[in-house]
C-alpha cells in the first residue's frame, strides 16, 4: 500500500500540486491547486494509483465502478480494469448529472463511486443522487485527494469514503481572499478557468 506521503510526493514530482493564488471551479480561491491532469497523463502513474484504490475496496464485492465526467473517467476506468468490473461514467445533460449513453446501473448493483479532486464534494453528491435513483447499493467512495479537510460530504457514511491523500487546504470566498488583499495575481486554473 502506498502512504500518503508516497501519493503526496508522486503529486508533487508531476506538477500535479501547484502552489499560488487560484481560482477553483467552485468559485472559492485558494493558495493551492491540484491538477490532477498532470498526473493523470502518466497512464503507469494513474494504473498505479488506481490499483491503490482499488484495493482499499476489494472485498466489498464491488460489481460496478463510476465517477462523473472527466476525470472521473479515467479513474473508473483503471479502477474497474483492476477490480474486474465494469466501468461507466455520469456527465451532465441540461446542467444535471445523469447517465447517458445507454449506461444503466440494474438494481441492487453494488457500485463503487471514485473521484479524482474533491473539495465542497458536489460532483459526487451528484454522482451518488444517480447511483440512488437506479437503485444501486453504493459500496463506497474512492477519492484520489481529498482537499475537503473533512468538510464535504455525500450521504455516504465516512468509513466508507477513502480517499489516497487528504490535504487540509484553506479556500476562500472572493471577498474574503487574503490573498487578494495582498495584491497577489490569480493564477486562474481548472477545467472552467485555464488559461
Amino acid at each position: 500500500m502506498m502512504t500518503e506521503q508516497e501519493v503526496k510526493q508522486l503529486l508533487i514530482d508531476t506538477q500535479a500540486i501547484l502552489e499560488g493564488h487560484f481560482l477553483l471551479t467552485s468559485g472559492l480561491h485558494s493558495p493551492m491547486y491540484v491538477e490532477k491532469f498532470n498526473v493523470l497523463q502518466h497512464p503507469k502513474y494513474t494504473e498505479t494509483l488506481c490499483k491503490e484504490l482499488a484495493e482499499r475496496f476489494r472485498d466489498q464485492n464491488v460489481e460496478l465502478v463510476i465517477g462523473p465526467m472527466t476525470g472521473g473517467i479515467l479513474l473508473a476506468h483503471e479502477v474497474g480494469k483492476a477490480l474486474g468490473t465494469r466501468a461507466i461514467f455520469t456527465e451532465r445533460e441540461k446542467g444535471v448529472m445523469t447517465l447517458r449513453r445507454g449506461f444503466k446501473i440494474e438494481p441492487g448493483t453494488r457500485v463503487l463511486i471514485v473521484e479524482d479532486i474533491v473539495t465542497t464534494g458536489g460532483s459526487v453528491q451528484e454522482v451518488v443522487n444517480v447511483v440512488n435513483q437506479s437503485g444501486g447499493e453504493i459500496v463506497g467512495v474512492g477519492l484520489l485527494v481529498n482537499r475537503s479537510g473533512g468538510k464535504a460530504e455525500f450521504g455516504v457514511p465516512q468509513e466508507k469514503v477513502q480517499a489516497l491523500l487528504n490535504l487540509e487546504v484553506p479556500t476562500y470566498k472572493p471577498e474574503e481572499c487574503p490573498l487578494c488583499k495582498d495584491g497577489v495575481a490569480m493564477t486562474e486554473r481548472g477545467s472552467k478557468h485555464i488559461k
